[in-house]
């Protein structure tokens, strides 16, 4: 689960360009209406969910209702489409050609559709079926997560082995330094956000997601998910995407499955991927799909990288001045 962090655009960047694609967290009514408002394939993409999934998903993105959207059912499917109706809109109105890919938790079935790995209509699907294995793994009230700021990892490592008193509590999402996302039983969840508080958290909050993601408690999710991708075809990478799991850029069809069925369990290595990409001679940065979270976390670890996002037709503009001017 992201959590957002203020950004701005930061000094000029002239190294190698990155895509990455958000997660859940950043769904919102309303999103992906201007793109199809303005460009054919954004309508052509939505219009392809709708069909895969045989549910009005573009509605529902349009319109909401809120409550629905957020239901995880619904979301995960819902990002996942405004995130590649976005990718193919800046892809066919600018000549911007990534080196890397990455993707939040969610995220990382947008980057393999954009890498060209994984089908649209497959991963609409798989990511449908995902967010109900996930829900289903655990009774909801059963399952919570919390985030943790301001604290290093040794710290909340020390708090989820104190607070979690037999329970499952461990970190699920490595998101930036002094960002760390924790995941397991409610209560351990409950007592680790106190805690945190006591040991000097700037900030310790139970976040509202039913489910508790990335962490053991997913581990029934895991068979089911991997029947589902073992049903789909998949290639290798025409742009390397870097795992979740182990932060490194994969090219391989024969690694997917593997990395998004641990993926489930795992927690979200994004700090690293982020730093990996650093690594790479990644110093631009397009978030591509709802929201500027993923912005925020890369402007904490570099704040002279040079950032932008396409979600609607004027940070598409935007994004084509930025990232065209710093090629």
């Amino acid at each position: 689960m992201q959590v957002a962090g203020n950004h701005d655009t930061g000094e000029v960047g002239m190294g190698e360009l990155a895509f990455v694609f958000p997660g859940q967290g950043s769904q919102y009514v309303g999103m992906g209406k201007n793109l199809c408002s303005n460009f054919r394939v954004a309508r052509e993409t939505y219009e392809e969910a709708d069909d895969a999934l045989q549910v009005n998903l573009s509605k529902l993105c349009f319109e909401g209702p809120e409550e629905e959207l957020k239901l995880t059912i619904n979301t995960q499917p819902a990002i996942l489409t405004t995130s590649v109706s976005a990718l193919r809109v800046l892809q066919s109105e600018t000549g911007l050609s990534p080196r890397l890919m990455a993707g939040h938790s969610l995220g990382e079935y947008s980057a393999l559709v954009g890498g060209r790995g994984l089908d649209f209509a497959d991963a609409v699907r798989a990511v449908r079926a995902r967010g109900q294995f996930m829900q289903e793994a655990v009774p909801v009230g059963e399952g919570a997560v919390g985030a943790l700021l301001g604290l290093d990892e040794a710290t909340v490592a020390s708090i989820c082995e104190v607070a979690g008193q037999g329970e499952v509590l461990t970190p699920a999402n490595y998101n930036c330094p002094g960002q760390i996302v924790i995941s397991g039983h409610s209560g351990a969840v409950n007592r680790a956000v106190a805690l945190a508080k006591e040991r000097g958290a700037k900030r310790a909050i139970v976040l509202p997601v039913s489910a508790p993601v990335h962490s053991p408690l997913m581990k029934p999710a895991e068979k089911r998910l991997r029947e589902v991708l073992e049903g789909i075809t998949l290639r290798d990478l025409q742009v390397p995407v870097v795992a979740n799991v182990d932060a490194q850029p994969n090219t391989s069809r024969e690694r997917i499955v593997k990395l998004l069925v641990e993926q489930l369990s795992a927690p979200v290595r994004w700090e690293e991927s982020v730093r990996t990409m650093f690594s790479k001679a990644i110093s631009r940065f397009v978030e591509v799909g709802p929201g500027q979270v993923l912005l925020g976390l890369v402007k904490r670890m570099d704040g002279g990288a040079r950032l932008a996002n396409v979600e609607d037709a004027e940070s598409l503009r935007k994004t084509k001045s930025i990232m065209e001017g710093a090629a």
